[in-house]
């Protein structure tokens, strides 16, 4: 079997053979999975996706630094911390290019959309529109509430919405919070899986631009929205599930014998 009725069967084969937590260390995914009071893993989820660049051991350290700091969980620390305790909390917060000062101006802005929202969800769904196809619009608007709320802006955790960005970390974070599954493990409502955005990171694209999802030579939102498309076509119910098994393909260079054939560039 070849063409799309063969590469739907095996992406559903690499579906099912890594939808499983066995597979997700080394990812921060992992710190989501240590809360079960969905206030906290939705902070704890968003500092864990927004810290997911570099080499992965340093992010797990900084992710797992930042939440042991935040006792005792990430949503009562957050309303009962001062700015001043906030600062002094992670001052000599390092990350790449990621400083303590924007570690705390995103904490701040979190802070302040929970007070005013209740909760990360309930401050997403306010810019979703039922007759848009995909959450791009909410990404934006969610990125501004966090990049723009406070004086000093956070601009290596939450890229500026007037850019190209493919926004990766937040739409990992979507990923996350919105599917269910034996690897994603969910939290949020009121957003369906079809209107996701596939994390465009280099493995995905070196492996999307492989089997001819997209022919862009920009790794930017437009390609993400193109590969997202060209996914439906094999799920446009839950177009992202696959996210997960073709990146551990690609991290690892490891490509099935039957795939090989479909992926023109390796």
């Amino acid at each position: 079997m070849t063409g799309i009725d063969g590469l739907k069967d095996e992406l559903d084969k690499l579906y099912s053979s890594y939808n499983d937590r066995k597979f997700i260390h080394p990812d921060p995914l992992e710190f989501l999975y240590d809360y079960e009071n969905i206030e906290d893993r939705e902070i704890s989820g968003l500092i864990a996706a927004v810290l997911a660049y570099g080499k992965v051991a340093q992010i797990l350290k900084s992710v797992k630094l930042v939440l042991e700091r935040m006792t005792p969980g990430p949503y009562l620390f957050l309303k009962k911390s001062s700015p001043d305790m906030l600062y002094d909390t992670f001052k000599d917060f390092k990350h790449r290019f990621t400083t303590g000062h924007e570690l705390f101006c995103l904490l701040t802005n979190i802070k302040n959309t929970i007070t005013r929202y209740g909760t990360l969800n309930k401050c997403f769904l306010r810019s979703m529109k039922e007759e848009e196809k995909t959450v791009h619009s909410a990404v934006l608007d969610f990125a501004k509430n966090l990049n723009f709320s406070t004086e000093n802006r956070c601009d290596s955790l939450i890229p500026s919405p007037m850019g190209g960005s493919a926004f990766k970390r937040l739409n990992l974070y979507l990923r996350w919070m919105v599917r269910k599954d034996n690897v994603d493990p969910g939290g949020w409502t009121g957003i369906s899986r079809s209107k996701l955005i596939i994390p465009l990171d280099t493995h995905m694209y070196r492996i999307s631009f492989g089997l001819g999802f997209t022919v862009r030579k920009q790794a930017d939102i437009k390609t993400a929205l193109e590969i997202t498309d060209a996914l439906r076509k094999f799920d446009e119910r839950d177009p992202v599930k696959y996210d997960f098994a073709l990146t551990r393909l690609g991290m690892n260079n490891i490509y099935g014998s039957l795939l090989k054939k479909y992926i023109k560039c390796f």
